[in-house]
């Protein structure tokens, strides 16, 4: 018998918020407007880095991977979504959920390794300011670029096959309109300790490693900027990560909240359960455009100029 002759479904049943299914309509527009938002503005953040030489720098080179795996995230989950919600259409292949699994889930390991990268950027520039254009060059830039890119892929690439390797027989529903590796694997009616130790492992060693070093380079920099003569300069060196802090603090406050809910909030109502995995997924993509357009000032700027030439 083949590793992979078991049983599975040929389709999964995909679930908006269990309990307000008579609300799925109301929601969707609010929803609509989330994903226009993430597409519309990280989208610009990207035309405005891409066509402005100003913008031409390591800090706005790092935005834009960011802005691109908001993207990325946002069109890998928005079809299911969409048709969950608006259309009541909940049915996703069995491969179609394993392909929508592997990219979620890859998307998101991105978007840590590119905030780890930032926070990196924003220790040189201000601890080592000097060496700070021979350190992060464009081909260390796209080298971190095209690491995180293979972490995330090599990484992830076994959870599809872990999960093709269970039978499913329990149960086709999932608690998502979209597709998780843990959703998948409790349907399964076999023995999932291979696939919960891996995935913890995958949690502990890349999202897990990526807090821990940016929440070192941040100490290291609060030290360095300590030791800074100038109350002027402190507020200035720091005034330069606020954004990267609020968009770590977008992405990361949701996910500890959601591992923290499912691993001992079981007695919580189901719908607490979704519509944090919701946050976790759907919000940073839509935060983090208007973070940066907010907060920083050059990019406000070039935004502005790019409308004004679409203008002329």
């Amino acid at each position: 018998m083949g590793l992979f002759n078991v049983t599975h479904p040929a389709s999964f049943l995909l679930t908006g918020i269990p309990g307000l299914e008579s609300s799925h309509p109301w929601l969707a527009g609010p929803l609509c407007v989330m994903y226009a938002v993430a597409l519309v503005g990280n989208t610009v953040v990207l035309q405005a880095v891409r066509t402005e030489p100003s913008l031409h720098a390591p800090m706005y080179y790092f935005l834009s991977m960011l802005s691109f795996s908001d993207v990325a995230m946002s069109m890998a989950t928005l079809p299911t979504v969409l048709r969950t919600f608006c259309l009541a259409a909940r049915n996703i292949t069995f491969d179609a959920c394993l392909i929508q699994m592997f990219l979620i889930h890859s998307f998101s390991m991105m978007e840590s390794g590119i905030l780890l990268a930032m926070s990196f950027d924003r220790y040189v520039a201000i601890c080592d300011p000097l060496r700070y254009a021979t350190v992060l060059t464009n081909k260390v830039i796209s080298g971190m670029g095209l690491a995180v890119t293979a972490r995330s892929v090599i990484t992830l690439f076994p959870l599809p096959f872990l999960i093709k390797r269970l039978p499913i027989c329990r149960s086709n529903v999932l608690s998502h309109s979209y597709c998780l590796h843990p959703d998948m694997m409790k349907l399964a009616c076999a023995d999932i300790t291979v696939n919960s130790i891996y995935g913890l492992f995958v949690l502990v060693s890349t999202f897990g490693m990526d807090l821990f070093f940016i929440f070192l380079s941040y100490m290291l920099i609060l030290q360095s900027v300590l030791a800074s003569a100038s109350h002027e300069e402190r507020f200035k060196a720091l005034n330069t990560c606020v954004s990267h802090i609020l968009a770590v603090l977008a992405f990361y406050v949701p996910m500890i909240g959601v591992s923290t809910v499912h691993r001992f909030g079981k007695h919580i109502p189901r719908y607490t359960h979704v519509l944090m995995s919701n946050i976790y997924l759907f919000v940073p993509p839509v935060l983090n455009p208007l973070i940066y357009s907010a907060k920083t000032k050059e990019i406000r700027r070039a935004i502005v100029r790019m409308f004004h030439r679409l203008k002329m």
